[in-house]
Protein backbone atom coordinates (compact mmCIF):
# COMPACT_ATOMS: atom_id res chain seq x y z
CA UNK A 1 0.00 0.00 0.00
CA UNK A 2 2.90 2.71 1.30
CA UNK A 3 4.64 1.22 -2.09
CA UNK A 4 1.55 2.40 -4.49
CA UNK A 5 1.12 5.66 -2.89
CA UNK A 6 4.39 6.35 -3.12
CA UNK A 7 4.68 5.64 -6.57
CA UNK A 8 1.75 7.65 -7.39
CA UNK A 9 3.09 10.51 -5.50
CA UNK A 10 6.39 10.44 -7.83
CA UNK A 11 3.86 9.89 -10.87
CA UNK A 12 2.09 13.18 -10.00
CA UNK A 13 4.68 14.86 -9.49
CA UNK A 14 6.62 14.00 -12.76
CA UNK A 15 3.40 14.94 -14.55
CA UNK A 16 2.58 18.75 -13.17
CA UNK A 17 6.67 19.09 -13.97
CA UNK A 18 5.47 18.64 -17.45
CA UNK A 19 2.36 20.27 -17.49
CA UNK A 20 4.83 23.32 -15.87
CA UNK A 21 6.79 23.19 -18.95
CA UNK A 22 4.35 23.21 -21.08
CA UNK A 23 2.07 25.93 -19.69
CA UNK A 24 5.03 27.89 -19.22
CA UNK A 25 5.66 27.42 -23.63
CA UNK A 26 2.37 28.11 -23.81
CA UNK A 27 2.24 31.54 -22.41
CA UNK A 28 5.16 32.23 -24.15
CA UNK A 29 3.18 31.98 -26.82
CA UNK A 30 0.38 33.68 -26.09
CA UNK A 31 2.32 36.99 -24.63
CA UNK A 32 3.97 36.35 -28.15
CA UNK A 33 0.79 36.92 -30.37
CA UNK A 34 -0.16 39.96 -28.03
CA UNK A 35 2.93 41.37 -28.48
CA UNK A 36 2.40 41.02 -32.08
CA UNK A 37 -1.17 41.83 -32.41
CA UNK A 38 -0.96 45.39 -29.64
CA UNK A 39 1.86 46.57 -31.69
CA UNK A 40 0.41 46.17 -35.21
CA UNK A 41 -2.71 47.24 -34.43
CA UNK A 42 -1.63 50.29 -31.97
CA UNK A 43 2.27 51.22 -33.63
CA UNK A 44 2.64 50.30 -37.17
CA UNK A 45 -0.79 50.31 -38.76
CA UNK A 46 -1.52 53.91 -37.30
CA UNK A 47 1.63 55.20 -39.08
CA UNK A 48 1.07 53.55 -42.03
CA UNK A 49 -2.06 55.19 -42.69
CA UNK A 50 -1.21 58.26 -40.88
CA UNK A 51 -4.21 57.72 -38.45
CA UNK A 52 -6.53 60.41 -37.73
CA UNK A 53 -7.63 61.85 -34.02
CA UNK A 54 -10.48 59.12 -33.80
CA UNK A 55 -8.69 56.16 -34.56
CA UNK A 56 -8.85 54.86 -31.14
CA UNK A 57 -12.55 55.39 -31.18
CA UNK A 58 -12.69 52.59 -34.55
CA UNK A 59 -10.33 50.05 -33.19
CA UNK A 60 -11.70 49.84 -30.16
CA UNK A 61 -15.57 50.33 -30.93
CA UNK A 62 -14.73 47.59 -33.90
CA UNK A 63 -13.09 45.48 -31.46
CA UNK A 64 -16.01 45.54 -29.40
CA UNK A 65 -18.33 44.24 -32.03
CA UNK A 66 -16.17 41.77 -32.96
CA UNK A 67 -15.30 40.31 -29.55
CA UNK A 68 -19.45 40.52 -28.68
CA UNK A 69 -20.32 38.57 -31.71
CA UNK A 70 -17.43 36.17 -30.96
CA UNK A 71 -18.81 35.33 -27.24
CA UNK A 72 -22.67 35.06 -28.72
CA UNK A 73 -21.43 32.24 -30.72
CA UNK A 74 -18.88 30.57 -28.48
CA UNK A 75 -19.61 31.30 -25.19
CA UNK A 76 -18.89 33.44 -22.44
CA UNK A 77 -15.01 33.13 -21.99
CA UNK A 78 -12.78 34.15 -20.65
CA UNK A 79 -14.11 33.73 -16.93
CA UNK A 80 -12.62 34.52 -13.92
CA UNK A 81 -10.39 32.71 -11.68
CA UNK A 82 -13.02 31.38 -9.56
CA UNK A 83 -15.55 30.78 -11.65
CA UNK A 84 -12.13 28.21 -13.46
CA UNK A 85 -11.79 26.68 -10.41
CA UNK A 86 -15.28 26.02 -8.96
CA UNK A 87 -16.30 24.77 -12.38
CA UNK A 88 -13.52 22.28 -12.20
CA UNK A 89 -14.74 21.68 -8.44
CA UNK A 90 -18.04 21.23 -9.38
CA UNK A 91 -17.34 18.91 -12.96
CA UNK A 92 -14.32 17.57 -12.52
CA UNK A 93 -12.97 19.17 -15.57
CA UNK A 94 -12.65 22.27 -17.58
CA UNK A 95 -13.57 22.59 -20.77
CA UNK A 96 -10.76 21.97 -22.60
CA UNK A 97 -11.94 21.06 -26.14
CA UNK A 98 -12.71 24.74 -26.30
CA UNK A 99 -8.75 25.39 -25.85
CA UNK A 100 -8.74 27.52 -29.09
CA UNK A 101 -12.07 29.78 -28.42
CA UNK A 102 -10.45 30.11 -24.81
CA UNK A 103 -7.08 31.58 -26.31
CA UNK A 104 -9.19 33.53 -28.77
CA UNK A 105 -11.10 35.06 -26.34
CA UNK A 106 -8.35 36.08 -24.03
CA UNK A 107 -6.16 37.30 -26.71
CA UNK A 108 -8.83 39.85 -28.40
CA UNK A 109 -9.64 42.29 -25.68
CA UNK A 110 -6.08 42.34 -24.74
CA UNK A 111 -4.98 42.98 -28.48
CA UNK A 112 -8.37 45.38 -28.94
CA UNK A 113 -6.52 47.92 -26.02
CA UNK A 114 -9.07 47.03 -23.08
CA UNK A 115 -7.89 47.86 -19.68
CA UNK A 116 -7.63 44.83 -18.46
CA UNK A 117 -4.19 41.88 -17.57
CA UNK A 118 -4.02 38.86 -18.98
CA UNK A 119 -3.77 36.72 -15.83
CA UNK A 120 -7.55 35.77 -15.92
CA UNK A 121 -7.65 34.31 -19.49
CA UNK A 122 -4.86 32.50 -19.40
CA UNK A 123 -5.66 30.55 -16.11
CA UNK A 124 -8.67 29.06 -17.69
CA UNK A 125 -6.33 28.17 -20.78
CA UNK A 126 -3.62 26.52 -18.68
CA UNK A 127 -6.62 24.25 -16.64
CA UNK A 128 -8.05 23.34 -19.62
CA UNK A 129 -4.89 22.11 -20.87
CA UNK A 130 -4.15 20.27 -17.95
CA UNK A 131 -7.70 18.62 -17.90
CA UNK A 132 -6.85 17.28 -21.54
CA UNK A 133 -3.74 16.19 -20.60
CA UNK A 134 -5.34 14.31 -17.80
CA UNK A 135 -8.18 12.88 -19.14
CA UNK A 136 -6.46 11.68 -22.29
CA UNK A 137 -3.38 10.04 -20.73
CA UNK A 138 -5.82 8.42 -18.25
CA UNK A 139 -4.08 9.18 -15.02
CA UNK A 140 -5.65 9.59 -11.61
CA UNK A 141 -8.94 11.77 -12.18
CA UNK A 142 -9.68 12.34 -8.77
CA UNK A 143 -6.55 14.78 -9.03
CA UNK A 144 -8.46 17.13 -11.21
CA UNK A 145 -9.23 19.61 -8.25
CA UNK A 146 -5.21 19.94 -7.96
CA UNK A 147 -4.50 20.69 -11.55
CA UNK A 148 -6.63 23.53 -11.28
CA UNK A 149 -4.47 24.98 -8.75
CA UNK A 150 -1.32 23.81 -10.11
CA UNK A 151 -2.63 26.02 -13.47
CA UNK A 152 -3.94 29.18 -11.14
CA UNK A 153 -0.04 28.61 -9.42
CA UNK A 154 1.91 28.65 -13.27
CA UNK A 155 -0.28 31.32 -14.97
CA UNK A 156 0.19 33.87 -12.02
CA UNK A 157 4.03 33.21 -11.44
CA UNK A 158 4.43 32.85 -15.04
CA UNK A 159 2.64 36.37 -15.84
CA UNK A 160 3.45 38.42 -12.82
CA UNK A 161 6.82 37.25 -12.52
CA UNK A 162 6.08 36.27 -8.80
CA UNK A 163 6.62 32.52 -8.24
CA UNK A 164 5.77 33.69 -4.39
CA UNK A 165 2.65 35.52 -5.36
CA UNK A 166 1.59 32.09 -7.06
CA UNK A 167 2.22 29.49 -5.11
CA UNK A 168 0.41 30.75 -2.19
CA UNK A 169 -2.65 31.72 -4.05
CA UNK A 170 -2.92 28.33 -4.79
CA UNK A 171 -1.78 27.51 -0.95
CA UNK A 172 -4.65 29.52 -0.06
CA UNK A 173 -7.28 28.11 -2.09
CA UNK A 174 -6.45 24.76 -1.04
CA UNK A 175 -9.53 22.46 -0.79
CA UNK A 176 -10.64 20.54 2.11
CA UNK A 177 -8.54 17.55 2.81
CA UNK A 178 -9.59 14.17 1.73
CA UNK A 179 -10.74 11.14 3.51
CA UNK A 180 -9.11 8.45 0.95
CA UNK A 181 -4.85 9.23 0.95
CA UNK A 182 -4.86 6.57 -1.48
CA UNK A 183 -6.85 8.87 -3.84
CA UNK A 184 -5.17 12.03 -3.64
CA UNK A 185 -1.85 13.43 -2.52
CA UNK A 186 -1.70 14.54 1.19
CA UNK A 187 -0.61 18.69 1.85
CA UNK A 188 2.70 18.11 1.57
CA UNK A 189 2.82 16.58 -1.64
CA UNK A 190 0.29 19.15 -2.93
CA UNK A 191 3.23 21.80 -1.86
CA UNK A 192 5.88 20.40 -3.04
CA UNK A 193 3.65 19.98 -6.34
CA UNK A 194 2.81 23.79 -6.72
CA UNK A 195 6.48 24.25 -6.01
CA UNK A 196 7.64 22.16 -8.76
CA UNK A 197 5.32 22.83 -11.09
CA UNK A 198 5.86 26.86 -10.79
CA UNK A 199 10.01 26.54 -11.16
CA UNK A 200 9.07 23.83 -14.75
CA UNK A 201 6.94 27.05 -16.25
CA UNK A 202 9.53 29.50 -15.04
CA UNK A 203 12.17 27.49 -16.75
CA UNK A 204 10.64 26.70 -19.21
CA UNK A 205 9.28 30.66 -19.98
CA UNK A 206 13.29 31.56 -19.21
CA UNK A 207 14.42 29.23 -22.26
CA UNK A 208 12.10 30.54 -24.76
CA UNK A 209 12.62 34.49 -23.84
CA UNK A 210 16.16 33.48 -23.95
CA UNK A 211 16.23 31.25 -27.46
CA UNK A 212 13.00 33.51 -29.34
CA UNK A 213 13.21 36.87 -27.23
CA UNK A 214 11.41 38.35 -24.36
CA UNK A 215 7.55 38.85 -25.37
CA UNK A 216 7.25 40.80 -21.71
CA UNK A 217 9.34 43.52 -19.80
CA UNK A 218 6.96 42.87 -16.82
CA UNK A 219 6.20 46.21 -14.22
CA UNK A 220 9.30 48.37 -14.06
CA UNK A 221 11.14 48.16 -10.73
CA UNK A 222 10.81 51.28 -8.04
CA UNK A 223 14.27 51.83 -6.38
CA UNK A 224 14.58 51.23 -2.59
CA UNK A 225 13.69 53.85 0.13
CA UNK A 226 14.36 54.15 3.59
CA UNK A 227 11.10 56.27 4.50
CA UNK A 228 11.49 58.64 7.34
CA UNK A 229 9.35 60.46 9.72
CA UNK A 230 7.07 62.46 7.61
CA UNK A 231 6.91 59.33 5.25
CA UNK A 232 5.74 57.32 8.73
CA UNK A 233 3.11 60.40 9.41
CA UNK A 234 1.78 60.12 6.15
CA UNK A 235 0.98 56.65 6.61
CA UNK A 236 -2.35 56.34 7.83
CA UNK A 237 -3.33 59.29 4.76
CA UNK A 238 -1.79 56.61 2.15
CA UNK A 239 -3.90 53.57 3.82
CA UNK A 240 -7.18 55.22 4.06
CA UNK A 241 -6.38 56.42 0.34
CA UNK A 242 -5.66 52.78 -0.38
CA UNK A 243 -9.02 51.24 1.30
CA UNK A 244 -11.17 54.19 -0.67
CA UNK A 245 -9.90 53.09 -3.59
CA UNK A 246 -10.48 49.78 -2.76
CA UNK A 247 -13.87 50.27 -2.14
CA UNK A 248 -14.85 52.03 -4.93
CA UNK A 249 -13.22 48.78 -7.24
CA UNK A 250 -15.69 46.73 -5.05
CA UNK A 251 -18.65 49.27 -5.61
CA UNK A 252 -18.25 50.09 -9.47
CA UNK A 253 -17.70 46.36 -9.69
CA UNK A 254 -21.24 46.21 -8.22
CA UNK A 255 -22.50 49.20 -10.73
CA UNK A 256 -21.31 47.62 -13.83
CA UNK A 257 -22.53 44.01 -13.37
CA UNK A 258 -25.99 45.83 -13.36
CA UNK A 259 -25.07 47.64 -16.18
CA UNK A 260 -24.84 44.92 -18.02
CA UNK A 261 -27.36 42.90 -17.51
CA UNK A 262 -29.75 45.62 -18.87
CA UNK A 263 -28.12 46.10 -22.24
CA UNK A 264 -27.78 42.94 -24.44
CA UNK A 265 -25.13 40.83 -25.96
CA UNK A 266 -23.01 42.24 -28.74
CA UNK A 267 -24.44 45.70 -28.26
CA UNK A 268 -22.92 45.61 -24.31
CA UNK A 269 -19.75 45.61 -25.88
CA UNK A 270 -19.74 48.05 -29.01
CA UNK A 271 -20.53 50.34 -26.47
CA UNK A 272 -18.14 49.11 -23.99
CA UNK A 273 -15.96 49.81 -26.73
CA UNK A 274 -17.18 53.23 -27.75
CA UNK A 275 -16.23 54.69 -24.32
CA UNK A 276 -13.17 53.00 -23.89
CA UNK A 277 -11.97 54.61 -27.26
CA UNK A 278 -13.46 57.95 -26.52
CA UNK A 279 -11.63 57.84 -22.82
CA UNK A 280 -8.13 56.79 -25.05
CA UNK A 281 -8.28 59.51 -26.96
CA UNK A 282 -7.75 61.50 -24.98
CA UNK A 283 -5.84 60.00 -21.86
CA UNK A 284 -4.14 57.11 -23.47
CA UNK A 285 -2.95 56.11 -20.36
CA UNK A 286 -6.19 54.81 -19.42
CA UNK A 287 -5.68 52.02 -22.25
CA UNK A 288 -3.86 48.39 -22.17
CA UNK A 289 -3.17 47.08 -18.60
CA UNK A 290 -0.91 49.44 -17.31
CA UNK A 291 2.33 47.76 -17.32
CA UNK A 292 4.37 50.25 -20.03
CA UNK A 293 2.20 52.81 -18.87
CA UNK A 294 3.62 52.55 -15.29
CA UNK A 295 7.35 52.64 -17.12
CA UNK A 296 6.35 56.48 -18.34
CA UNK A 297 4.52 57.65 -14.82
CA UNK A 298 7.52 56.73 -13.37
CA UNK A 299 10.29 59.04 -15.16
CA UNK A 300 6.86 62.02 -16.22
CA UNK A 301 4.83 61.55 -13.14
CA UNK A 302 5.63 65.05 -12.13
CA UNK A 303 4.42 66.32 -15.18
CA UNK A 304 1.14 65.57 -13.91
CA UNK A 305 -1.01 67.98 -12.21
CA UNK A 306 -1.50 65.67 -8.48
CA UNK A 307 -5.37 65.91 -8.58
CA UNK A 308 -5.17 64.65 -12.12
CA UNK A 309 -3.24 61.63 -11.13
CA UNK A 310 -5.79 61.53 -8.24
CA UNK A 311 -8.42 61.22 -10.77
CA UNK A 312 -7.02 58.94 -13.51
CA UNK A 313 -6.47 56.72 -10.37
CA UNK A 314 -10.54 56.48 -9.85
CA UNK A 315 -11.10 56.41 -13.68
CA UNK A 316 -8.89 53.72 -14.71
CA UNK A 317 -10.87 51.29 -12.05
CA UNK A 318 -14.27 52.46 -13.32
CA UNK A 319 -13.03 51.69 -17.31
CA UNK A 320 -11.36 48.44 -15.97
CA UNK A 321 -14.74 47.27 -14.35
CA UNK A 322 -16.74 48.16 -17.57
CA UNK A 323 -14.63 46.63 -19.77
CA UNK A 324 -14.66 43.26 -17.56
CA UNK A 325 -18.44 43.41 -17.16
CA UNK A 326 -19.54 44.44 -20.34
CA UNK A 327 -17.92 41.77 -22.56
CA UNK A 328 -14.01 43.52 -23.08
CA UNK A 329 -12.90 40.37 -20.50
CA UNK A 330 -9.67 39.71 -18.63
CA UNK A 331 -7.98 40.34 -15.54
CA UNK A 332 -8.01 43.07 -12.84
CA UNK A 333 -4.42 42.55 -11.33
CA UNK A 334 -2.30 44.92 -13.49
CA UNK A 335 -4.62 48.05 -13.99
CA UNK A 336 -5.42 48.24 -10.14
CA UNK A 337 -1.98 48.13 -9.44
CA UNK A 338 -1.39 50.99 -11.92
CA UNK A 339 -4.55 52.76 -10.65
CA UNK A 340 -3.12 52.45 -7.06
CA UNK A 341 0.40 53.57 -7.98
CA UNK A 342 -1.14 56.69 -9.13
CA UNK A 343 -3.49 57.29 -6.70
CA UNK A 344 -0.09 57.35 -4.18
CA UNK A 345 1.78 59.13 -6.99
CA UNK A 346 -0.98 62.04 -6.60
CA UNK A 347 -1.28 62.46 -2.79
CA UNK A 348 3.14 62.51 -2.91
CA UNK A 349 2.89 65.51 -5.24
CA UNK A 350 0.48 67.07 -3.24
CA UNK A 351 2.31 67.08 0.07
CA UNK A 352 5.52 66.37 -1.09
CA UNK A 353 6.40 67.97 -4.64
CA UNK A 354 9.00 66.31 -6.69
CA UNK A 355 10.17 63.72 -4.13
CA UNK A 356 10.99 60.89 -5.83
CA UNK A 357 11.17 58.88 -2.49
CA UNK A 358 8.50 60.38 -0.69
CA UNK A 359 6.37 58.97 -4.07
CA UNK A 360 7.91 55.58 -3.99
CA UNK A 361 6.42 55.20 -0.53
CA UNK A 362 3.49 56.65 -1.02
CA UNK A 363 2.15 54.82 -3.82
CA UNK A 364 3.45 51.40 -1.90
CA UNK A 365 1.33 51.81 0.65
CA UNK A 366 -1.83 52.80 -0.89
CA UNK A 367 -1.12 49.87 -3.56
CA UNK A 368 -0.60 47.32 -1.14
CA UNK A 369 -3.44 48.99 0.55
CA UNK A 370 -5.85 48.47 -2.53
CA UNK A 371 -5.00 45.09 -3.11
CA UNK A 372 -5.71 43.67 0.24
CA UNK A 373 -9.68 45.38 -0.06
CA UNK A 374 -10.05 42.77 -2.82
CA UNK A 375 -7.49 39.88 -2.27
CA UNK A 376 -7.93 39.72 1.66
CA UNK A 377 -4.69 38.11 1.75
CA UNK A 378 -1.71 40.45 3.48
CA UNK A 379 1.08 37.79 2.24
CA UNK A 380 -0.07 37.09 -1.03
CA UNK A 381 -0.45 40.95 -1.49
CA UNK A 382 3.41 41.29 -0.52
CA UNK A 383 4.21 38.83 -2.61
CA UNK A 384 2.95 40.16 -5.72
CA UNK A 385 4.19 43.55 -4.99
CA UNK A 386 7.42 42.71 -4.98
CA UNK A 387 7.20 42.01 -8.86
CA UNK A 388 7.37 45.92 -8.73
CA UNK A 389 8.71 47.47 -5.48
CA UNK A 390 11.77 46.29 -3.78
CA UNK A 391 12.42 43.53 -1.03
CA UNK A 392 13.63 46.18 1.33
CA UNK A 393 10.08 47.67 1.39
CA UNK A 394 8.36 44.24 2.35
CA UNK A 395 8.09 45.21 5.97
CA UNK A 396 5.64 48.71 4.80
CA UNK A 397 3.85 46.85 2.59
CA UNK A 398 2.87 43.61 5.12
CA UNK A 399 1.70 45.91 7.46
CA UNK A 400 -0.13 48.11 5.57
CA UNK A 401 -1.98 44.92 3.89
CA UNK A 402 -2.92 43.73 7.18
CA UNK A 403 -3.72 46.80 8.96
CA UNK A 404 -5.87 47.75 5.71
CA UNK A 405 -7.56 43.90 5.63
CA UNK A 406 -8.40 44.62 9.63
CA UNK A 407 -9.79 47.50 8.80
CA UNK A 408 -12.36 46.22 5.53
CA UNK A 409 -12.61 42.89 7.62
CA UNK A 410 -14.64 44.64 10.46
CA UNK A 411 -16.23 46.70 8.17
CA UNK A 412 -18.32 43.60 6.53
CA UNK A 413 -18.72 42.29 10.12
CA UNK A 414 -20.43 45.73 11.22
CA UNK A 415 -22.90 45.14 7.64
CA UNK A 416 -23.68 41.60 8.78
CA UNK A 417 -24.34 42.35 12.30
Amino acid sequence: MEKTKTSNTLKLILFCALLGAVSGAVLWIFLRIIHFGTELLWDRLPGMIDAPVWYPVAVCTLGGAIIGVFRKHFGDYPQPMNVVIGTVKKTGTYPYRKIVVLLIAAALPLIFGSSVGPEAGMIGVIVALGCWVNENLKFAKENANLYSKVGMAVSLSVLFYSPLFGFFSAVENEDEPTTNENEKPDRNSKLLVYGIAIVSSLGSMTLCNHYFGKVSEGFPSFEGVQPNRWDLAMMIVYLISGVLLGLFFEKSEIWMEKLSKIIPPVLSEILAGLILGCVVTYLPVVQFSGESQMAILMTDYAEYAPLAMIGIAFLKILITNMCIHMGLKGGHFFPVIFSAVCLGYGISLLTFPLDAAHATFAAAITTAATLSVSLRKPLAVTCLLFLCFPVQMGVWIFLAAILSNQVTRSKKHEKKA
